[in-house]
């Protein structure tokens, strides 16, 4: 059966080998590894920034980072950038968010423009083309200077419903354990161990996933997709009983990182070295506290999407639902000396990709694994596709593609020969250190199944020969032996920056019907002699 619904779920900073699926040794995910059976599991898809914000927009609108704008956290995305729901609800499916995007509004533009945010277009416009069932990013941080996230908190008042006191109980029993002296904050990631002080049937992951199953309940018979957007594994890394110590020492994969790397290190990389978050966990011993329960929070959802998978068969709703899993990107946890994520080493870049459809057109995929080079880009165009509209027509603004070729098991004419990512590191200490002015502080990565070339502005570019030296020790970048490839992927970067991205108003298809309308619209340019012409044209004009 054709799909009518799309499922989309989207962790936080899950890295890509963090799945038994996928290959790690010791951490289970069995609900996730029953969904990869059922479809199809892609080993080499690329976000199209490694952060969050920038990601995750481009996730939404199908384009590029470079060409939506919104080039990190907290960077608006234009008003009038089109996104998922703009492409689906012309379609009869209504497009719905529980959980996270990250996404920023153009204040100014909608002011300038007269759009009222309480409005169905404003609230839409806000909130990245989503009908905010429940928007929650997770960070209900509070600073000295104020709120990371200064609207209402749903959480926050169900938390306090449920008996959990304080102004702000995510910190204080979702993100905190206990100490004698009191709060044992999240924050600080010598806590990490420690058990949350919710119960955990209140905690983020399985609130949220009630929260998507009151939706699907709600929707009914009426086509529908749902961004269910997890905030975990992102830190504050800490976790819930009993999986705040699932998980042990024992558990952990080694560290991947090599003292060369840190000998004579790029320009940019030697700079994110230096940030607080790379230098701590560079250290064993906070790897030892956080990983055990970065694993903890990866098996929580894992146990979460059970109990959603569940609820899914006894509605019938995997014989017309696609589903989707994936990342908006993931986490260093240590790797090549860093924390976090914003450069493009596989921990950071790639992310899971699992994707299940239910036409029978792709039975003979199911379980498979496909290699190709994938860009997050392409679910926006998928999402159209499997819901029976024409993607192709959109091509003007989405820059990505469908999988459904790939779910098939059909061989495209022609797939990509590379992957794109952007990072936009202008607000960071980095910049500074290095004197950037904010438009020059961006790397650029082009990668194909050999090689990962980094772009860097100002700069020598970065090399890794993904062949030899799949775990990235060794930046090629300078050797001259190599300035052949250097060369090729430099063409490559500069073929994809002279791509057709801002014509967006105006289809392949419109332009081409416009050829040669002008005459016949009365614009009869380069004219000698009447006669050059058809008499119709000179109706109007001889009285």
């Amino acid at each position: 059966m054709a799909a009518r619904n799309v499922l989309f779920i989207m962790c936080d900073q899950l890295r890509w080998d963090y799945l038994s699926c996928a290959g790690h040794p010791t951490l289970e995910t069995p609900n996730i590894d029953a969904l990869a059976r059922r479809g199809v599991r892609f080993t080499r898809a690329y976000v199209q920034s490694p952060v969050c914000g920038a990601s995750r927009m481009s996730f939404y609108t199908g384009r590029y980072v470079n060409s939506h704008g919104a080039a990190w956290n907290g960077f608006p995305l234009k008003v009038g950038e089109m996104t998922l729901g703009d492409y689906l609800r012309p379609m009869g499916v209504r497009t719905a968010l529980v959980g996270k995007t990250h996404m920023e509004p153009d204040r100014e533009g909608m002011a300038r423009l007269g759009i009222d945010h309480q409005s169905l277009i404003g609230v839409r416009a806000s909130e990245c083309g989503f009908d905010p069932y429940e928007r929650d990013d997770g960070l209900w941080a509070q600073g000295p200077d104020g709120d990371y996230d200064g609207r209402n908190c749903a959480y926050n008042d169900y938390l306090n419903a449920k008996g959990y006191v304080g102004e702000n109980p995510w910190h204080d029993w979702a993100n905190s354990g206990q100490e004698q002296e009191g709060l044992a904050s999240g924050w600080a990631m010598r806590n990490a161990p420690k058990p949350a002080r919710v119960q955990e049937d209140d905690s983020e992951t399985p609130y949220m996933t009630r929260r998507a199953m009151d939706f699907i309940t709600e929707a009914g018979d009426a086509p529908w997709c749902l961004h269910l957007s997890y905030i975990k594994p992102h830190w504050p890394y800490i976790a819930p009983a009993p999986y705040h110590n699932m998980y042990s020492i024992a558990d952990i994969k080694p560290v991947v990182r090599n003292q060369d790397e840190r000998r004579d290190p790029h320009p940019v990389f030697a700079e994110f070295l230096k940030q607080r978050v790379a230098q701590t966990f560079s250290r064993d011993e906070v790897r030892e506290a956080v990983i055990p329960v970065y694993m903890g929070l990866i098996r929580q959802i894992d146990d979460q999407l059970g109990i959603l998978f569940d609820f899914l068969e006894r509605r019938g709703a995997f014989r017309d639902t696609m589903i989707v899993f994936t990342s908006d990107h993931g986490d260093y946890l240590g790797d090549h000396w860093m924390g976090e994520k914003d450069l493009f080493h596989e921990p950071s870049v790639k992310v899971p990709l699992i994707v299940y459809d239910p036409s029978g057109a792709c039975d003979a995929m199911r379980g498979q694994i496909c290699d190709e080079l994938v860009e997050t880009i392409d679910l926006a165009p998928t999402f159209i596709d499997a819901l029976g509209g024409d993607w192709r027509a959109q091509a003007h603004r989405l820059e990505g593609r469908s999988l459904m070729p790939l779910l098939r098991g059909e061989a495209p004419a022609h797939w990509r020969d590379y992957a794109i990512s952007e990072y936009d590191y202008s607000v960071s200490q980095a910049a500074t250190r290095l004197g950037l002015e904010p438009r020059d502080a961006r790397l650029f990565m082009v990668a194909d199944k050999s090689w990962k070339y980094v772009h860097a502005i100002g700069f020598r570019p970065m090399l890794f020969d993904l062949e030899a030296d799949p775990q990235e020790f060794v930046d090629l970048g300078a050797d001259p032996a190599y300035e052949g490839v250097r060369a090729r992927f430099a063409v490559a970067l500069a073929d994809w920056g002279l791509r057709m991205s801002q014509r967006t108003t105006l289809s392949e298809a419109e332009v081409k019907a416009m050829r040669g309308r002008s005459p016949r619209k009365g614009i009869l340019v380069g004219v000698w002699d009447e006669a050059e012409l058809p008499a119709d044209m000179w109706v109007k004009y001889r009285g």
